[in-house]
């Protein structure tokens, strides 16, 4: 995918260490990454690589030792610290998650579960359901707005899972391991999927994945070997 506009996610030299001394673990190492919107990037490596850590600290979850990250043109990581104290906030406006298990909460419907998240971010429950409706229509789920967790396939429960993750038009979409629970058919419609989104919205998306099925529908493969970043490692077909 072409290059478009400014970076969605810029990292420098992003390290990340786990206690002290002889107990240290350096789960990242001098990590740079720069991701455009538009694009879909897949994060490879061995388990214990540094691949779920380095997505925690884009996704602002983990801090990191040091290094500097800019999301969406904010600088929000220098010399290892946060430069802002609203990391909730910060979360909801920008960064969607999508995990390998849907992790619906299965006593609300499809449509609760994608207005939950606009509530939490302050909106109105009309406004809530009609946004989750939109974006279930637009993740062809919409027929299955009514249905309960338990009455969804995978991959219907997948794309209810996404249109969460989309609910406040998130700029950076942040997926680990997304399809590993799917055959290989809805695995390339959720990929399809992600792809449409990342053009529709000029969001950027980075997947954790092992998923050799779905290396097709990267623009760029990294790997990740003992919390080092090497050079891009495979070339999409």
């Amino acid at each position: 995918m072409p290059l478009a506009g400014d970076p969605l996610v810029r990292l420098d030299h992003i390290s990340k260490h786990f206690g002290t001394g002889a107990t240290r673990v350096d789960a990242l190492r001098d990590v740079s990454l720069t991701v455009y919107p538009r694009q879909v990037v897949a994060l490879l490596g061995p388990s214990g690589s540094g691949k779920t850590t380095l997505l925690n600290v884009i996704g602002c979850i983990l801090d990191a030792s040091s290094g500097a990250m800019e999301l969406d043109g904010e600088r929000v990581i220098e010399d290892g610290r946060w430069l802002r104290s609203d990391l909730r906030r910060l979360r909801l406006d920008k960064i969607g998650f999508i995990f390998q298990f849907h992790n619906l909460i299965p006593f609300l419907d499809a449509t609760e579960n994608v207005a939950l998240v606009l509530r939490l971010a302050g909106k109105d429950a009309e406004t809530a359901r009609a946004r989750a409706a939109e974006l279930l229509d637009y993740l062809e789920v919409g027929n299955r707005r009514s249905a309960m967790p338990a009455k969804l396939s995978g991959g219907e429960a997948q794309r209810v899972a996404i249109a969460r993750a989309l609910a406040n038009r998130p700029c950076i979409i942040l997926a680990d391991e997304p399809t590993a629970a799917l055959d290989s058919k809805r695995a390339g419609i959720v990929m399809d999927l992600l792809r449409k989104v990342a053009i529709d919205q000029d969001a950027a998306i980075i997947a954790v994945t092992h998923d050799e099925k779905i290396f097709d529908r990267f623009d760029r493969i990294f790997a990740l070997r003992d919390g080092r970043l090497e050079a891009e490692a495979v070339s999409p077909a």
